[in-house]
C-alpha cells in the first residue's frame, strides 16, 4: 500500500474514533528541563533539597495497547476471570486507571506500538504489533492508542511512545518497511494534532535481538534522524531512543537526540563488583556513575537524561535508584512485572502468579493494586508534591 493511500485510511479511521482534537497538552524542552504548555513540570517543586521541577515521573505502561494475534498463544494472556482475553477490556482499563496515575504526581509513562514481553523479560511466538510487514498501521491499535492519547491529552500526562521492541521488529519484512513504520506513525501523531508525545524509536537498541540492522546501536540514528525530519503545519517530534540496563548511550545517538534515555533494569555489576571487592556495592551507586557517564558522552549537549525502565525499588531504604535518580537531576521511571521461575528465585520471593501484581506481564491490572505498586505511587506523590 503506498504511504499516501494508507495515511488518508488512518486519517478517516482517525476521524470517526474522535482524534483530531484540538490539543490541550504540549511538551517541550527547555535546557534540561520539560515543559508542558509552557511552563516546567513540578513548576517550583523541591524535594529534600533537590529540583523536580523540569522532570518526568514515569512509569513503563507498555501494553496499555498489547494484542495477540496468534491463536497458539493468545489463551496464554486470557484474563482469569472471563478465562478470555480482550484488547479493548485492557485499553478500557487502562484508561480507565490513569486519573489516579495523575493523581499521584505521575506526569508521563511508556506505551509502545510493539509492546514489551508480556511475561516481563523474554519473547516467544505471540504476534503484538501495530505494524503490518509493509509498516502500515492497523486501524485497531489505531483506536486503542487514540484513547490513550486522548485521556493523556485530557490529564496533561505525557506520553513515551516507543515504536519497536526486539523479538516482533521482525513482522516487518525489511529495512523499507521499517522506515515507512516510522513514517506512518510520525505522520500520524503529527497530524491527528498530539503534542503531547515524545518518541523513543525502539526500547534497547544495543540489544543484539533486533532483526533488522537499522534497529541496532550502530545505525539507529538514522530513524531517528528520518522522525525529526517530519513536520506538519510547524511542529516535529522530540525524539531519542533508549539502551539496555546501565548501558552507556552512544556518540551517534546523543549528538542528535532531542532527549537522552537509559535504563536503570541490571544487577550485573552488583554481582561483579562483590566478587571483585568482596564489598557489596550499592545499586544506586552504579546508578550515579551511569547519570555521569552519559553525560560525558561526546555530542552531549546538556539535554534532558530519562530513565525510562527501572526495576530496583526500596522506596523506603536512604538509598535507592529513584532518590538518587532525583539527586542526580535525571527523570526516573518504575518498571514492574510478575515474578516467576528464575526471576522470583533470584529475587528471594514465591512466584507471583495474581494479575495485580506487576504493570507489564500480560493480562494486567492497571490500577495500584499491590504493594509494590503502591510504594511507587506513594513515593512519587511525595517527591511530585501532589
Amino acid at each position: 500500500m503506498k504511504f499516501g493511500i494508507s495515511l488518508l485510511l488512518l486519517a478517516m479511521w482517525a476521524a470517526l474514533s474522535g482524534c483530531g482534537k484540538a490539543p490541550r497538552t504540549e511538551v517541550s524542552i527547555q535546557g534540561d528541563m520539560f515543559f508542558i504548555n509552557d511552563k516546567p513540570t513540578y513548576e517550583g517543586r523541591y524535594w529534600k533539597g533537590n529540583q523536580v521541577e523540569g522532570l518526568l515521573l514515569n512509569a513503563r505502561l507498555v501494553q496499555g495497547i498489547f494484542d495477540d494475534e496468534n491463536p497458539d498463544t493468545r489463551p496464554t494472556f486470557n484474563y482469569p476471570d472471563t478465562g478470555e482475553w480482550s484488547a479493548d477490556r485492557n485499553t478500557n482499563e487502562f484508561v480507565s486507571a490513569m486519573p489516579s496515575w495523575k493523581a499521584h504526581g505521575l506526569n508521563c509513562f511508556t506505551l509502545n506500538l510493539q509492546g514489551g514481553s508480556p511475561t516481563g523479560y523474554g519473547n516467544k511466538n505471540w504476534i503484538n504489533s501495530a505494524f503490518d510487514a509493509d509498516g502500515n498501521l492497523k486501524p485497531a491499535y489505531v483506536d486503542r492508542l487514540s484513547r490513550i492519547l486522548n485521556k493523556a491529552d485530557e490529564l496533561q500526562m505525557v506520553v513515551i511512545l516507543g515504536y519497536f521492541y526486539f523479538g516482533q521488529d521482525q513482522v516487518l519484512k525489511d529495512e523499507a518497511a521499517v522506515k515507512a513504520a516510522v513514517t506512518n506513525a510520525t505522520t500520524w501523531i503529527l497530524e491527528n494534532g498530539f503534542r503531547n508525545v515524545l518518541v523513543e524509536i525502539n526500547n534497547e537498541c544495543n540489544s543484539g535481538a533486533y532483526d533488522h540492522p537499522i534497529l541496532r546501536a550502530d545505525r539507529v540514528h538514522e530513524l531517528i534522524t528520518l522522525a525529526q525530519g517530519i513536520e506538519i503545519d510547524g511542529h516535529r517530534l522530540l525524539v531519542s531512543t533508549s539502551y539496555g540496563g546501565r548501558h552507556v548511550p552512544h556518540s551517534n545517538v546523543v549528538s542528535i537526540a532531542d532527549f537522552i534515555l537509559i535504563h536503570g533494569n541490571s544487577r550485573r555489576e552488583d554481582r561483579e563488583g562483590e566478587a571483585r571487592t568482596g564489598i557489596k556495592i550499592p545499586t544506586p551507586i552504579y546508578m550515579q556513575r551511569l547519570h555521569q557517564a552519559t553525560r560525558n558522552v561526546p555530542g552531549y549537549r546538556g539535554q534532558p537524561v530519562v530513565n525510562n525502565e527501572d526495576d530496583h525499588y526500596a522506596f523506603d531504604q536512604p538509598q535507592n535508584n529513584f532518590k538518587h535518580s532525583i539527586e542526580d537531576y535525571v527523570s526516573w521511571g518504575y518498571f514492574d512485572f510478575r515474578r516467576t521461575g528464575s526471576r522470583a528465585e533470584r529475587d528471594g520471593i514465591e512466584e507471583e502468579t495474581d494479575i495485580k501484581v506487576g504493570f507489564q506481564s500480560v493480562p494486567v491490572d492497571w490500577s495500584i493494586s499491590h504493594p509494590r505498586k503502591e510504594a511507587f505511587f506513594n513515593y512519587t506523590k511525595e517527591i511530585s508534591g501532589y
